[in-house]
């Protein structure tokens, strides 16, 4: 029985050893780390103003909106833009002066009437043959044959009562006849200058491409010359930029130009530019009108319309219908139409050069009845000159 008893007990010990040991085992190990306080929370640190260091935030005075001054609105702030250059007003050449020019060019040109004629009447014997290269030079040169058979039995008759023919009676001759052709007894004066009123009123007409606009550019140059004030109207509203280029002429010697907007009413710029031609006081008013295909019935109902609407100010005291003298008969039949609509009162022949044949000064006049007042010679700005016939006849057959 005591052997059970100490077998008990030293079971018992054995396993307190044993549980003593496993304890100490385990309290050997790291045990992790106990959770962290709960951090104190703080209002965050206000950003520091302009030239400040971050600091502690100070307490500083505020307005409410009533304090607060605020802008009306009532007037926007203006920003002053650099004033724009005026555009420097130019001088232009005296009229005088482009007489000259006129000569020299178709003198240099060898234009093909003249010298031809001149050629064909020095010979020793002028036979039937003969007769006939005048006449074709004549309508090479686009006289036209009614003219044309008028001066031909001139010459033949005046050169057989002559006999002999040196070539400065030929000259003579031949200068003689080609100006009573071309018509030395017509009033070539732009009527710019009503005596009963101011201003002057001049429509100027033509087709696209005939330089219509420029020639009114031009003929504003020719008056301001002769020391008239000038107000363009822009009423070729039709064509792109036709405002902006005829501003422009204006703005090179000091005229005033009156515009619409593009494809508005040219009648309404019309009457608006002869309204202000005559508030302004000015001399003359020169209107640009629509010119495209001279064919379009719209276009010469346009035209008539314009004349009517201007008339309401005062009566129109020159309509200028503008050809290209390079077109040759073509120019004819666009004098036809545009005579049909408005009364034309003289004639602006362009490009009248070297290139151009000098006869349709000739035919033109014929055909409408009016004198050819104005040429254009060139390009340049001043390449406009009154018509002479005395001058054009010695140019075309050289002096």
């Amino acid at each position: 029985m005591e052997i059970v008893i100490l077998a008990v007990v030293i079971a018992v010990v054995v396993l307190g050893a044993l549980g003593g040991l496993i304890v100490g085992s385990r309290r050997k190990k790291q045990l992790p780390p106990p959770p962290p306080a709960a951090p104190d929370i703080t209002a965050p640190p206000a950003e520091p103003h302009v030239g400040d260091e971050a600091e502690t935030p100070r307490e500083e005075p505020r307005r409410t909106i009533e304090e607060v001054d605020l802008p009306d609105g009532s007037a926007p702030v203006a920003v002053e833009e650099p004033p724009a250059e005026a555009p420097a007003i130019e001088i232009p050449e005296p009229t005088a002066g482009r007489l000259v020019r006129l000569r020299a060019r178709l003198s240099r040109s060898q234009n093909a009437l003249g010298q031809g004629l001149l050629t064909l009447l020095s010979r020793e014997h002028l036979d039937e043959d003969t007769w006939e290269e005048i006449e074709d030079t004549l309508l090479t040169a686009d006289v036209g044959v009614q003219p044309t058979q008028e001066l031909v039995e001139r010459l033949r008759e005046r050169v057989k009562v002559l006999g002999t023919r040196t070539p400065e009676e030929l000259r003579t001759l031949l200068r003689e006849e080609l100006v009573t052709l071309v018509g030395r007894d017509m009033d070539r004066a732009v009527k710019t200058e009503p005596e009963d009123r101011k201003p002057g009123i001049v429509m100027v007409v033509g087709v696209n491409g005939t330089g219509k606009t420029t020639t009114t550019g031009k003929l504003a140059r020719v008056l301001v010359a002769d020391g008239q004030s000038v107000v363009l109207g822009a009423a070729d509203t039709f064509r792109a930029a036709a405002a902006d280029q005829l501003q422009t002429w204006g703005e090179r010697v000091g005229a005033y130009t009156v515009r619409g907007p593009e494809g508005g009413d040219p009648a309404s710029v019309a009457f608006d530019a002869v309204k202000e031609g005559k508030e302004m006081g000015a001399n003359v008013v020169l209107i640009d009108t629509a010119g495209r295909l001279h064919t379009k019935t719209g276009l010469m109902d346009e035209l008539g319309k314009v004349k009517r609407v201007v008339e309401k100010h005062a009566p129109v005291d020159e309509v200028l219908l503008v050809l290209d003298a390079t077109t040759g008969q073509n120019g004819l039949v666009q004098a036809r139409v545009f005579a049909e609509v408005v009364d034309i009162t003289g004639i602006v022949l362009t490009k009248l050069d070297g290139t151009a044949k000098g006869g349709i000064v000739v035919a033109v006049q014929r055909e409408l009845g009016v004198p050819v007042k104005l040429v254009g010679l060139g390009e340049g700005a001043d390449d406009l000159a009154p018509f002479e016939p005395e001058a054009f006849v010695d140019a075309l057959i050289g002096e």
